[in-house]
């Protein structure tokens, strides 16, 4: 059985339009994910910036904190990564951006976006790699590691990465479907939650097979996973919207979801136990999303995301159980 978890909020930590970042970007700090180094915890984001037709690019960006995640000691003031050449995967956009420590290089797992004609996006899973401490990415070939599938039609992204024993494990989400809701607006997309192996890092196992049972209806989105051991237990957290009205109505708007497991595998959700809500008032009471796991110094935290997809930044949480 999983134990409820308690999350003691501590706030909102960084403000995009706070700080200089690299282009013009001067909103969003979507997705924050850590490298955690001998003197700092580096933050890597995703921000925008509107291009010539007024559409949004994606760049990542990073925030340098003291290890206490207190003081922010600087922020990248080069592109950290530059966008896809034309016509390749991540050709307008990378978000996600997940880092994994691989004995003496950084391995980066990016979601790249391209926008199409009939919807407006689809992405893929590319893979950049660090010699210099995360502070600029090499991509690893222009091409994707994972991109759609027979089973995975589209939309394949958000691949969060850990090493256990001697393989490694992605987590991931792939598009089930487009649909529109109202004559009147776009097609929106419904994705769920799948689960890759490796033995390189670069080539993956998978089966297309959902692993996060539906709690609001077939239709939810299921979106961002990310995992820690504690106790011997597996324990992974996500965000999860309906897939209609979810931009201007809070309650169907994301909130995060739990899940735990004994073999990595296998897992039971229950979102009773997930230890966080959205708060009553503030930055984040309408939403929250795109959650990030990780332990620093003897603690766990989660980095998220809240109102308005993390226009205004993100917050902090610190595991008290």
């Amino acid at each position: 059985m999983g134990e409820e978890m308690k999350w003691l909020k501590l706030g909102k930590i960084f403000d995009p339009t706070e700080h200089t970042l690299p282009s013009r970007c001067v909103e969003f700090a979507q997705s924050p994910q850590t490298l955690v180094l001998k003197d700092r915890v580096r933050v890597y984001f995703s921000t925008r910036e509107r291009d010539s037709v007024g559409k949004y690019l994606s760049h990542v960006a990073f925030v340098d904190f003291e290890r206490d995640m207190r003081q922010i000691i600087g922020v990248s003031t080069q592109q950290v990564i530059e966008l896809g050449e034309l016509g390749c995967f991540d050709e307008h956009g990378i978000f996600p951006f997940n880092v994994v420590r691989d004995v003496d290089r950084i391995l980066a797992y990016t979601t790249g976006w391209n926008r199409k004609v009939s919807v407006s996006a689809d992405a893929s899973v590319g893979l950049a790699v660090s010699y210099d401490d995360g502070l600029t990415f090499k991509r690893h070939g222009k091409g994707p590691l994972l991109s759609a599938s027979l089973k995975e039609p589209f939309l394949v992204a958000d691949a969060f990465v850990a090493r256990y024993g001697t393989r490694y494990h992605m987590w991931y989400i792939f598009g089930t479907k487009w649909q529109k809701f109202t004559e009147s607006e776009p097609p929106d997309r419904v994705y769920k939650i799948a689960h890759a192996t490796s033995t390189d890092a670069i080539n993956w196992q998978r089966d297309g097979r959902q692993i996060i049972s539906d709690r609001l209806n077939a239709d939810e989105c299921q979106a961002l996973p990310t995992v820690i051991c504690l106790n011997g237990l597996y324990h992974m957290y996500f965000c999860y919207r309906q897939a209609h009205g979810f931009r201007n109505q809070s309650s169907n708007a994301y909130r995060i979801g739990y899940a735990y497991s004994f073999d990595l595998v296998d897992w039971v959700r229950d979102d009773s136990l997930a230890g966080i809500d959205v708060s009553e008032e503030g930055w984040d009471s309408k939403m929250q999303c795109y959650p990030h796991v990780f332990f620093l110094d003897g603690k766990a935290y989660m980095l998220y995301n809240g109102n308005e997809f993390g226009r205004a930044g993100f917050g902090l949480a610190v595991l008290e159980t």
